[in-house]
């Protein structure tokens, strides 16, 4: 017995003293976790509970110059669910499954019930607690999704978990959506007003700390450290999206009718250089459809041909190498510069014509025959001027993606050469983009003022302007004002007699030039492809808008006064008819103190009489004028002087009103049909032909 016990008491004292260390040990824990890492796991806890989140700021609005939206920031939700909530019962889930992914199918409309029920049970068997239902929810379609079965429990009894996104969008579609653009940081892209001024819409993110709670659910703890967010300002652009969608849907109706890749129309008022409209289009192959896929306004340079001609006159008027009058023989339609030939479509009137009709009528053999006389033995000079009108420089718009025209210098000696001078008169060898040309144009219709184009005016916060943006003038002569005068009498006589005379109209003039371009690559000019282009402004008298368009590879016709003229008169028509300023120039005041109205065609005496008698304009009548009358002023009265008309010959009816010109013409025995209202602008039979009793005659007629 006593020789167990000695056995037995060294094994209970191990025992006992390794439980008594471990016990020490475990005591000595305590206190180092107390007193030592205590402070350290409290604060680990409480940063698992606590955290600190962003709050989103809002992008602010893009504007246009009607206070329209054009791109703002809209509220999107992704919907997920979490199938395997434990307050969802197996009954519930079995019961509701179907008239849920009913309920879904229907409202997202992209999958079939059975999909969703097949992707809901799925999850519930898998435990998913995120199921993906959808990534872009509207708000009003959140709504709709809280009524649905199983989700009309809520987040932590249903499942419904709303992730709140926002997404940028462009109430206007389509319409000028490249100038619009978009911002991407992520690839760094900045494209259009978006990418301009993004500094100015994005917002700067506040910060909140929340609390989680039970469930997992984060709830905001309010204190002083709580920053708010400030939202992204608005901008305030020239756009007017009504003259936009004139400028779009004409040049889109063009560019189907010739079957065009591309294209762009700009509209841009005269004396500010507020960018009004500006359309560009792109084919695009994989859908079949015309696009705002590529800005071509600001991005492409191209050979502007004819309608850099103006610059090349303009140079020679400037150095007094030239006069309107001036004749030049283009009797062969084309002539030879160094073994390069360069040609007319066709020969001009009988072949020696004036300078002035070389424009009008755009030949290439005439303008480059004067420029080539003028500036061959010092081509710099010629340069310098196009560089002095600023054709050489970039627009420094704050849109990125501005191409740098190309104007080369004879110094160039690799790029320079003989033929170099002649085919640059004409447009070719040097490179432009079409608002660039177009800033040109619109500074001679600004009697040579040169304003930089401008797409915003102003920022403003909510509501309020903060900060404005005035006109800017690039040059503020590009030329002579005698120069620039004799320009626009260019510009107005080609449509008067020239290329485009297809823009007359009985309303108001415009003036311009067609352009008519091969297009090169690599080099080599490409059979069959060209740029037709036409730019100018209106009303040529008084001029409010410049306008250009470019189409490029149009298959069916090239010609500009043929494929890009009818756009530009379209826009005009369509701005001048809607455009309140441009039919009430108010009166000079000279000729509201002298001015009495007289009649220069022919009425009838007592109509006449009784509207003088109204306006209390005194009057005088020769005895013999009581029939037939016109008028005239003497000494502050109005004068009758008798009209006769032959008796035998039909008489001119031009400028008469409807009711006149029947009245003579019906006496005349002759039958009269009617076109228009207003006043008589033509007739069928021609003045002074021998009357025919019983011959139709077509009078139109026309407001003033």
């Amino acid at each position: 017995m006593s020789g167990n016990k000695k056995v037995i008491l060294p094994r209970v004292y191990l025992v006992y003293f390794g439980t008594l260390i471990f016990g020490v040990l475990i005591i000595g824990k305590i206190i180092e976790i107390q007193y030592k890492e205590g402070p350290q796991l409290l604060a680990k806890a409480k940063k698992q509970e606590i955290r600190v989140f962003n709050l989103k700021a809002d992008r602010g609005n893009i504007l246009s110059a009607k206070d329209n939206l054009l791109a703002t920031s809209v509220p999107v939700f992704e919907i997920r669910m979490d199938v395997a909530n434990g307050y969802i019962s197996n009954a519930l889930f079995r019961e509701k499954v179907d008239s849920l992914a009913l309920c879904l199918s229907r409202l997202f409309k992209d999958r079939s019930t059975g999909y969703y029920i097949r992707i809901l049970k799925r999850a519930r068997a898998k435990g998913n607690r995120y199921l993906l239902l959808h990534r872009h929810v509207s708000y009003s379609q959140l709504k709709q999704l809280r009524t649905f079965p199983i989700l009309r429990r809520g987040r932590n009894r249903g499942g419904l978990i709303a992730i709140q996104k926002t997404r940028r969008e462009l109430p206007f579609g389509q319409l000028a959506a490249r100038t619009i653009g978009y911002e991407n940081k992520k690839e760094h892209l900045y494209v259009g007003l978006e990418g301009a001024w993004s500094d100015v819409l994005t917002g700067v993110d506040g910060k909140q700390i929340r609390r989680r709670i039970n469930g997992g659910a984060w709830l905001p703890v309010h204190d002083e450290n709580e920053i708010l967010p400030q939202n992204g300002k608005d901008i305030i652009t020239t756009l007017d999206m009504n003259l936009q969608d004139v400028a779009e849907n004409a040049l889109l109706k063009q560019m189907i009718k010739h079957d065009a890749v591309m294209g762009c129309a700009i509209l841009m008022q005269v004396k500010t250089g507020d960018i009004k409209a500006i359309a560009n289009l792109m084919y695009d192959k994989k859908t079949g459809f015309y696009q705002e896929s590529y800005n071509m306004a600001i991005g492409e340079k191209y050979e502007p041909g004819s309608t850099f001609k103006l610059a090349s006159v303009i140079s020679a008027l400037e150095d007094h190498k030239i006069k309107l009058t001036d004749t030049v023989s283009v009797k062969k339609g084309y002539v030879m510069y160094y073994g390069r030939r360069l040609r007319d479509v066709h020969v001009i009137g009988n072949g020696l014509i004036t300078v002035r009709q070389a424009f009008e009528h755009s030949s290439n053999v005439g303008i480059s025959k004067v420029i080539e006389r003028a500036y061959k033995k010092e081509p710099s000079r010629f340069i310098q001027h196009l560089y002095a009108m600023d054709l050489n420089k970039p627009l420094g718009l704050k849109i990125a993606g501005e191409a740098k025209p190309y104007i080369k210098n004879p110094s160039d000696k690799k790029h320079w050469y003989l033929t170099s001078l002649p085919w640059m008169s004409v447009g070719y060898g040097l490179e432009i983009t079409p608002l660039q040309l177009l800033t040109f144009y619109n500074a001679v219709a600004n009697n040579g003022v040169e304003v930089k184009p401008r797409f915003v005016t102003a920022i403003s916060d909510g509501g309020r302007i903060i900060k404005k943006f005035p006109v800017q003038i690039r040059n503020p002569k590009i030329a002579s004002l005698p120069t620039i005068k004799k320009a626009q009498s260019l510009l107005e006589g080609v449509v008067l007699r020239g290329t485009a005379q297809n823009l007359k109209n009985d309303h108001f003039q415009m003036a311009g030039k067609t352009g008519t371009a091969k297009i090169s690559e690599n080099g080599k000019y490409i059979p069959g492809a060209y740029n037709a282009s036409f730019v100018g402004y209106f009303p040529a008298n008084d001029p409010q808008y410049s306008c250009i368009v470019v189409i490029n590879k149009p298959k069916h016709g090239y010609y500009g006064s043929q494929v890009a003229a009818p756009v530009f008169k379209e826009i005009a028509d369509k701005v001048y008819a809607t455009s309140v300023a441009l039919h009430q120039k108010p009166a000079k005041k000279d000729s509201l103190k002298t001015t009495i109205p007289v009649a220069v065609n022919a009425a009838w005496y007592p109509d006449l009489k009784e509207i003088y008698h109204q306006l209390g304009i005194s009057t005088f009548r020769y005895s013999y004028a009581d029939g037939w009358t016109v008028t005239s002023e003497k000494k502050g009265k109005v004068v009758f002087h008798p009209k006769m008309f032959s008796a035998n010959l039909v008489p001119n009816v031009k400028g008469m009103t409807a009711e006149d010109a029947v009245f003579l013409l019906e006496n005349k025995g002759m039958k009269v049909m009617v076109h228009g209202r207003g006043v008589v602008y033509d007739q069928s039979v021609k003045p002074g032909s021998p009357v025919v009793k019983g011959k139709k005659i077509i009078i139109r007629l026309t407001n003033l």
